[in-house]
């Protein structure tokens, strides 16, 4: 089993110093470690195809990429040496909770029978102190990853949420529901970051050091002995890079026997969540390689099919394979994971945890230093009581059956608007690439 080894998703964002220049020979450390686990686990595959790939799990160029393999094959190290990376968007860097917020406010629309456009929505979250400012190209980008796209009705461009998150999310409130009437035991895990700056009249505020809380609860409270306090040295502003390289997975290990037998674990998306057992085949493979994956499965296939035949091959039985480390440990275990819906955070309780931890970091009065700060992060955790932890339970379910009622709101809605009268199929408006 390839535990922990790579997950097919971009490196966490860097730190940029005082001329603006990149810093993240860390994160180079992480792309050589990736890079020799694909030299042992894929030999065939050639050294361009292994740079190509590792452009686009990382996010780097493949230029800079290729340079830093060069470099650490010629050296024998990682050189300090600065490169930039693909470029992030406002989209991008806008947070978990204020994407939920956003998609809420588009449900609110439904909720009073008006009907969400662009514009309208725009409008809506420009106006909302609480939520950053948008320009039209980037707030379009930013639906998109939320999975809407507009669609024209009789001159007007309806949002519509993406139908395979509708039937993700449907499918999660009907299994937890089911999970509930079965009398199971429901955890739901998170991270949060707390850096030093955050906890005032405590440490210098120049001190850029942060650290990693790790738990898990249910409505009996946060579980005993299963937090965790890492003090994060590499990614300051983006913690999941450094979660990756095996934290989670070790943290994991630890927690499940603490955990009620025939018990469910809820958990977002999230890299650190999603570290796939063993890579599969895409494009990027050499012929040869996918028909010796696919022979190693039970395939019958030989060369004189072409690549095209043997990629819709894999794409048929890539979901037997397609597994995490996570949910194959937790099945040992007589447990099951269950996985949140993107954005939609308010339907885990942690979150609400998390919120009072804020808090408590924020306001409570207190001189530690940082060596101690492990044990100011314990005394916050003991102030969320098991009542705390009942009631964000019972909010939870509440926004359950608010995301329940939705889909049939909105159905409604968009079934009162008439189509074009000269097409009786809606089209897809696709928005425009664009950028502030």
């Amino acid at each position: 089993m390839a535990e922990a080894r790579y997950a097919e998703r971009p490196l966490s964002p860097v730190k940029k110093n005082k001329n603006g220049q990149l810093i993240h020979e860390n994160q180079k450390v992480i792309l050589m470690n990736i890079y020799k686990t694909l030299s042992q686990d894929y030999p065939y595959m050639s050294h361009e195809q292994k740079i190509k790939k590792l452009s686009r799990m990382t996010g780097f160029g493949r230029t800079s990429t290729k340079q830093i393999v060069l470099d650490y094959i010629s050296t024998g190290r990682v050189l300090k040496s600065n490169f930039k990376e693909q470029t992030r968007g406002i989209e991008d860097k806008t947070n978990e909770c204020d994407k939920n917020a956003i998609r809420r406010m588009i449900h609110d629309f439904y909720r009073n029978n008006e009907v969400p456009t662009v514009d309208k929505v725009l409008d809506a979250v420009n106006d909302d102190k609480d939520l950053q400012e948008f320009k039209q190209p980037s707030f379009c980008k930013l639906l998109q990853k939320l999975n809407f796209y507009s669609i024209k009705r009789r001159g007007i461009s309806v949002l519509i949420e993406n139908e395979d998150l509708i039937v993700w999310r449907r499918n999660y409130l009907r299994t937890i529901t089911q999970y509930r009437m079965q009398g199971r035991s429901i955890y739901y895990l998170d991270e949060m970051l707390v850096k030093v700056g955050d906890v005032q009249n405590k440490f210098s505020i120049n001190d850029t050091r942060s650290v990693i809380l790790q738990h898990i609860g249910s409505a009996a409270g946060f579980v005993p002995g299963a937090l965790s306090c890492t003090e994060s040295k590499k990614y300051p502003d983006d913690y999941h890079g450094e979660l990756y390289e095996h934290t989670f997975l070790n943290w994991f290990k630890r927690v499940l026997p603490l955990l009620d037998e025939n018990c469910v674990i809820v958990m977002d998306n999230d890299p650190p969540h999603c570290i796939k057992q063993e890579l599969l085949p895409d494009t990027l493979w050499t012929k040869g390689a996918i028909i010796g994956w696919l022979q190693s499965k039970g395939a019958v296939v030989d060369y004189t099919m072409a690549k095209a035949e043997l990629l819709h091959i894999v794409e048929l039985e890539k979901k037997k394979f397609n597994r995490y480390v996570i949910e194959e440990l937790a099945n040992k275990a007589n447990k099951i994971v269950l996985r949140l819906p993107p954005y939609h955070c308010d339907i885990n309780p942690i979150e609400m945890a998390w919120s009072m931890m804020k808090v408590y970091v924020k306001t409570v009065d207190t001189s530690v230093i940082f060596k101690d700060m492990k044990a100011f992060l314990e005394q916050g955790v003991a102030q969320i009581t098991a009542q705390h932890w009942n009631n964000f339970v019972k909010h939870a379910i509440n926004e359950e059956n608010r995301l329940w009622e939705i889909d049939d709101i909105a159905d409604r809605v968009h079934d009162k608007i008439p189509l074009f009268s000269t097409n009786v199929n809606a089209e897809r408006d696709f928005w425009t690439e664009g950028s502030d």
